[in-house]
């Protein structure tokens, strides 16, 4: 929490999707041509040309976390409450923009789903946060914005009952499953197990999530790539939520038998070979390792009470 009040932001006030580990903002990307990865994978970047991309998730992550941070230390902090001030306006500015989204997809911008999920996030959260402060007039403000995020979303993003990837598509994407674990809607929601089980049927391969399918979105790459790690944790908190507990914990038996001896994973996994591949190891992952974990062992405490 220090490191995010330390943080210098961009002239709206927003804050990057990323920085470097020493609070630098310029991470313009460059090429290593003397360097090969692993097994020989090219090119070798430094830095990363996604870092000064609108992604309007990265609202909702910050305030996420300091509503968990605020909640669990019984205290908000006076240096971040001027952060929640910030981000919940540039979230109010932008949810109606279209962005990159959290893929940092290289494509032309889109009314992506998921971003418009986490600008919710980041109104629910604030106003959350406005109520441990005791700020009655920013808690209602912020959640009537947050009220028409929902509604907004509700009524472009979802086909057939399912959410979709944006709001001109018919694709899925697997970034969707975040409107079960953020509580976008209630676990007994048709139009959540709806939006779950496509997921589960059509976007996997030998059961590993991809993150959606690479002919149906813009995304400015080529090839094809693994199936994403950090989306099939996300199924299993999902699928947890919903009511299917036993499937949750199949799952995650068998994402926790294709971890590396040292009980690591990276970013994506080759399903036809058994190799990782991508970042590794990737905090992503692991941090949706975690959350897949309590889902199943809240859902079994649900059940022995009941």
């Amino acid at each position: 929490m220090q490191y995010v009040a330390d943080l210098e932001p961009n002239a709206d006030g927003a804050l990057q999707i990323m920085y470097g580990i020493d609070g630098r903002r310029d991470l313009t990307e460059s090429i290593r041509e003397d360097l090969t990865g692993y097994a020989g994978a090219y090119p070798v970047r430094i830095g990363n040309g996604a870092f000064d991309q609108r992604q309007n998730d990265v609202f909702g992550s910050v305030l996420d976390s300091i509503l968990l941070h605020s909640v669990r230390s019984k205290r908000l902090p006076r240096r971040l409450w001027p952060i929640v001030e910030t981000q919940a306006q540039c979230a109010t500015d932008v949810w109606r923009e279209p962005d990159q989204g959290i893929w940092e997809a290289r494509g032309a911008p889109q009314h992506y789903v998921s971003s418009k999920l986490m600008c919710w996030v980041a109104m629910d959260r604030a106003a959350k946060i406005a109520d441990i402060r005791g700020d009655p007039a920013a808690e209602a403000k912020w959640r009537a914005t947050a009220e028409k995020i929902h509604v907004d979303i509700l009524a472009k993003g979802v086909r057939d009952g399912v959410l979709r990837q944006h709001y001109d598509t018919e694709a899925l994407d697997a970034s969707t499953l975040l409107a079960a674990v953020f509580g976008f809607l209630p676990a007994n929601d048709e139009r959540l197990r709806a939006s779950v089980e496509p997921i589960a049927k059509d976007l996997t391969e030998d059961g590993f999530v991809l993150r959606y399918r690479t002919g149906e979105t813009d995304d400015g790459l080529s090839g094809k790539e693994g199936s994403f790690l950090i989306c099939s944790f996300w199924l299993v908190s999902a699928l947890a939520i919903v009511g299917e507990t036993q499937r949750a914990r199949d799952l995650m038996d068998r994402l926790i038998s294709i971890a590396s001896p040292l009980g690591l994973f990276a970013e994506e996994y080759d399903t036809s070979t058994g190799r990782h591949l991508g970042n590794f190891p990737q905090a992503f992952s692991h941090l949706a390792l975690i959350e897949a974990v309590g889902r199943i062992v809240f859902s079994d405490l649900v059940a022995e009470l009941s």
